[in-house]
């Protein structure tokens, strides 16, 4: 990718390529390149290598608000060069820093060969409140036109789809480019033990997330839902929807009394705290049952109530989505 600033000087993730103009200045800094130009103007040309900080500390043990960053690339910049392609994260390691702010403009780059369609890398920049101009595009800073902003809370998106259609790597693209996410992991807790493909699938989900996000463990997503204001994604509904089932015994071939009651109870609380949150929420669920009997009485139950807390949590929400074959249509 070539970066060319005011007709003068390229860039690249290094450093500038060949002699720095005057009145410019271009310092290597831990997350790119930043250029300071005569008129006070401040560019970042963000590196697409590992994070800022390898590995990152665990988000729990920063404050919020808190910065990873040196003190000299804390600043805001006017105007910031991702490859989205490579490395979207980026975006939301930026905000968390503080170095994006309100007034600055994203422009996401590197939409080739690596994402399907020019496209689709439009999709995920308005998703990242992010530009995506195509080759030999001038930018001017400010630019003359604007991003679309990216959602931000009340805003509820259910993504759906089948086993490995590309539902929760649809519902995490989304998440990439926030500052703060809270990650709720909806099944059991892996024990590699007892369930090593569980516990295995499981860590393949915590290695492709960015290090700054935070995972709880809970069913009690109404809680979740009611307490949070920043960024939410809920993974999934289908094991959440298991687990009440399970705490209530309707999982049993004889359900003790009051089980589906229990269920109801449950499934109206969280259609509330769906309703009425202040978060940024993404959730993930599962279509069953498309044209399949399951041959059990409790296989049969789960199957008809996830369909219909899918189209009761979809009816209160802005975007649903459906992920198939690794491809998202948005769902009217």
């Amino acid at each position: 990718m070539r970066v060319t600033v005011d007709d003068l000087f390229r860039l690249r993730e290094s450093g500038a390529v060949g002699p720095v103009p005057p009145g410019y200045t271009v310092t290597p800094t831990p997350e790119g390149v930043r250029v300071e130009a005569p008129d006070g103007g401040r560019l970042l040309y963000a590196r697409s290598g590992p994070g800022i900080l390898p590995g990152g500390p665990p988000a729990e043990e920063l404050p919020a608000g808190a910065s990873a960053y040196t003190s000299a690339s804390e600043q805001q910049v006017d105007m910031v060069i991702v490859d989205a392609a490579r490395r979207p994260e980026m975006i939301g390691e930026l905000r968390r820093s503080g170095v994006i702010g309100v007034t600055t403009a994203v422009v996401a780059v590197g939409g080739d060969h690596r994402i399907r369609s020019p496209r689709e890398f439009a999709r995920r920049a308005r998703l990242w409140g992010a530009l995506a101009p195509g080759d030999g595009t001038t930018m001017t800073c400010p630019p003359s036109v604007w991003p679309e902003p990216r959602p931000h809370g009340p805003h509820r998106t259910l993504v759906t789809g089948g086993a490995r259609s590309g539902k929760s790597t649809e519902a995490e693209l989304r998440m990439l480019a926030e500052p703060k996410v809270v990650y709720a992991a909806t099944g059991p807790v892996p024990d590699p033990g007892t369930d090593p493909d569980w516990a295995e699938r499981v860590a393949l989900h915590v290695r492709r997330r960015p290090w700054w996000w935070r995972t709880e463990q809970t069913i009690d997503l109404a809680v979740l839902l009611r307490e949070r204001r920043g960024a939410v994604l809920v993974d999934c509904l289908g094991t959440w929807l298991t687990a009440v089932m399970d705490r209530s015994g309707l999982w049993e071939e004889d359900p003790p009394p009051g089980a589906e009651e229990r269920v109801d109870a449950a499934v109206r609380e969280l259609l509330e705290a769906w309703r009425s949150t202040r978060a940024y929420v993404v959730a993930v669920t599962n279509e069953v049952g498309s044209g399949v009997v399951p041959p059990t009485r409790a296989g049969r139950i789960f199957r008809d109530r996830l369909g219909l807390l899918n189209q009761w949590v979809g009816a209160e929400s802005e975007e649903v989505v459906l992920a198939t074959a690794g491809r998202v249509v948005e769902l009217e």
